[in-house]
């Protein structure tokens, strides 16, 4: 058994089933569109909260310090996904590369565990999306004495803190919240062509406010605010540092898309480092500008920005920051749906999940019936559940999937040197390394009821993976085939 389950999936079989009929997508991206899509992820409405929120409670001005190092910190793990995301440009992202690196369960564990994440991720964003639109039409509504019904945009079950259980709202679903997740599906299943340029308006949109707002302020900072520049100490920078590393997630979403890529082994690593160094750069300017223009102290509020501008005697300004908030949450749904369905194709068409989720659409070629699928999904769970319980369940799937990617590297860098890499990781074994351990360093300090909600779907993806997984994999229903391995990509 334990060769079965270990049974790794060689390179060159990996870019040979990309070529399969009824199973190939189309390649139509190119590296604008990937770092677009890379960008419309990683920066949300985090880049309006977050900076305020940690210079108050733990960094002060240091808080530029924090997204330094959080930035760099993140880029060990992205140069890993620029080596193997050029290296096997196939769809499916780090469970891929497990499947090529460390075996058949450790890469099921991970594309199951991603499944999650990305289900759950694209829930949480969805409903917050619903919130901050909710919010903007009834400060218009209210000018006219209106307002929308609570009934239909709120969820009608929230949890209780007190009693530990689940109690009526009274409301009776989340209109909004269904509504932006069955449009961006439906625009997806179209194809990614569509969905890129979309995306790529949105992102302009985006970057487009946030520099409205620096240039705004830019004019009334005074040095003064900045001084002290670490008021809680280098332990509160670090301690900042890692709650504002989660920001950066989302370059990663880049390499699921990478069988639809025009030229992904220039691309991707072209991508993937541009949409992160953007972002570093966007977060550092607002933190600087936000604890530059207000004592970071009066910063710990849900709407900083909002605060910073009435502070400068400019709340017109307000309703265009919302405007951008708006388009950037947007855009990070967008690439959340986007990314889970091709996650299960790529399962699928390894033969680990049922053959017909990973067919693609005759006209649009794309994955349209995993694209339904985790649409309606995140679209019924959306307009169901309150926010709460969806938040507790993020993020551990996206640290555990960046250990996979840096130990991939490390593998193959030592078991497949003959292997032709269009880019490399610099400073090898130390960036790799270093990315393993910094990961699972906030992999061990994240709350006991992630640990818990992460070990009961563990147990669940096994038990699917040693009833059906294991004997449906391609691999097994194969076993003589033998593909050249020496492949120059």
């Amino acid at each position: 058994m334990a060769q079965s389950i270990f049974r790794k999936k060689e390179l060159a079989r990996l870019l040979s089933d990309t070529e399969l009929e009824g199973h190939k997508l189309r390649r139509t991206l190119s590296v604008w569109d990937l770092t677009a899509l890379g960008i419309g992820c990683i920066i949300g409405v985090g880049v309006f909260v977050l900076p305020g929120v940690e210079a108050a409670k733990h960094a002060g001005p240091g808080i530029i310090l924090s997204f330094a190092i959080a930035g760099l910190a993140c880029a060990c793990s992205a140069l890993c996904y620029s080596e193997l995301a050029s290296m096997i440009p196939v769809a499916g992202s780090a469970y891929t590369y497990g499947y090529a690196t460390l075996g058949e369960l450790p890469a099921w564990i991970i594309g199951w565990d991603l499944l999650l994440e990305y289900m759950v991720a694209a829930c949480l964003v969805s409903i917050g999306w619903s919130a901050y639109l909710v919010n903007l039409l009834n400060n218009i509504l209210r000018g006219w004495g209106l307002a929308l019904p609570p009934s239909l945009v709120n969820a009608p079950i929230e949890w209780n803190t007190e009693i530990h259980k689940f109690v009526s709202t009274g409301a009776v679903i989340n209109i909004p919240a269904i509504f932006i997740v069955l449009l961006l599906t439906g625009l997806l299943v179209r194809g990614i062509k569509e969905s890129s340029r979309v995306n790529m308006i949105i992102v302009i949109v985006k970057i487009a406010v946030i520099v409205f707002f620096i240039v705004l302020a830019v004019w009334h900072i005074k040095p003064s605010n900045w001084t002290p520049f670490m008021p809680f100490g280098f332990g509160g920078v670090m301690t900042a540092a890692a709650i504002v590393f989660l920001a950066f997630v989302g370059f990663d979403a880049i390499s699921t898309a990478a069988e639809e890529a025009k030229n992904p082994q220039r691309d991707m690593p072209r991508a993937i480092m541009s949409s992160l160094a953007v972002a570093t750069i966007l977060y550092m300017a607002v933190s600087a500008i936000m604890t530059g223009t207000v004592p970071y102290d009066k910063l710990g509020v849900p709407d900083p920005v909002a605060l910073v501008l009435n502070e400068l005697r400019m709340p017109w300004a307000s309703s265009i920051v919302s405007v951008g908030a708006l388009a950037g949450i947007t855009s990070v749904l967008l690439v959340l749906i986007l990314g889970q369905p091709r996650i299960l194709f790529a399962m699928s068409r390894d033969g680990l999940l049922p053959p017909a989720l990973s067919h693609v659409h005759k006209k649009y070629k794309t994955p349209h019936k995993t694209t339904i699928l985790t649409g309606g999904i995140v679209a019924v769970a959306a307009g169901l559940l309150p926010i709460q319980v969806v938040a507790e369940l993020c993020s551990i799937g996206t640290l555990f999937a960046f250990i996979i990617v840096c130990s991939g590297v490390l593998v193959l860098r030592y078991t497949r040197r003959d292997i032709h890499r269009p880019f490399k990781t610099p400073l090898f074994p130390f960036v790799p390394a270093a990315g393993v351990l910094l990961c699972g360093y906030l992999m061990i300090n994240l709350p006991r009821t992630a640990w818990e909600r992460f070990l009961i779907w563990l147990i669940i993806g096994l038990a699917i993976y040693f009833s059906y997984s294991r004997r449906n994999s391609g691999l097994r229903r194969e076993p003589s085939e033998q593909i050249e391995a020496d492949i120059k990509i």
